[in-house]
């Protein structure tokens, strides 16, 4: 598959370490220029692009930038896509540890992924958010090992949904579907299932067991 990547991080790093090791077909783009990403391309094979030309003609497309970045995104950022293109929000909001009050999600009561969603224009999948970076490149199982890990995804077009679910499993974790959009607070920063390293069962009742009243530590 083409994949296109926004966002050069940690996640968004692993991502195209791993994605690339599988042998798709890699984009990836961050905020400072192709020009910067020189030794991920070198190490991975991935190309490097501005963020405007990441998404031409993906099947899946990663945004994994921080919440606070989401607003300065190029506009038609995905309009290059194709037609039923997938995009996966990997976002979280850290209003006191990194992204200030955003009142669309605290005042309006917006899923973070449905706040990045209104802002792209576009249906986002929900997921790798709560994944440790490096889980991505030293924890990957076969089929059926009993320390495979499994990861929520939550979102409502559910064909692309059915791309994210199988690009997960092919990279070696189980997948869990999470529900739809607003129901993706399951799995936002302070939630049970945020940064847990368990199976199908215990992602699933980590998911059922979620509050839907923020944490004070992520609250603006």
């Amino acid at each position: 598959m083409k994949i296109g990547i926004i966002g050069a991080g940690n996640i968004g790093g692993n991502l195209t370490r791993r994605l690339t090791a599988l042998g798709h077909d890699v984009a990836v783009a961050n905020s400072r220029g192709p020009e910067t990403l020189k030794d991920l391309a070198k190490e991975t094979g991935a190309t490097p692009v501005p963020a405007t030309e990441a998404a031409q003609g993906a099947d899946i497309v990663v945004v994994t930038v921080p919440l606070r970045s989401v607003p300065e995104l190029p506009s038609g950022l995905l309009d290059g896509a194709a037609e039923d293109a997938a995009v996966i929000d990997t976002g979280n909001y850290y209003p006191q540890q990194r992204d200030g009050r955003i009142a669309g999600i605290e005042d309006d009561g917006l899923t973070e992924s449905r706040w990045t969603e209104r802002h792209l224009g576009h249906p986002v999948i929900k997921a790798f958010n709560g994944t440790y970076a490096q889980d991505l490149l030293d924890r990957a199982r076969p089929e059926g090992a009993p320390d495979r890990m499994a990861l929520p995804v939550a979102g409502d077009d559910e064909a692309a949904k059915r791309k994210v679910l199988a690009l997960i499993e092919e990279l070696g974790f189980d997948a869990v579907d999470a529900g739809g959009l607003d129901d993706s607070w399951r799995q936002q920063p302070g939630t049970p299932v945020y940064g847990l390293r368990g199976g199908v069962k215990e992602v699933e009742d980590a998911l059922a067991a979620a509050s839907p009243e923020r944490q004070p530590d992520f609250r603006g």
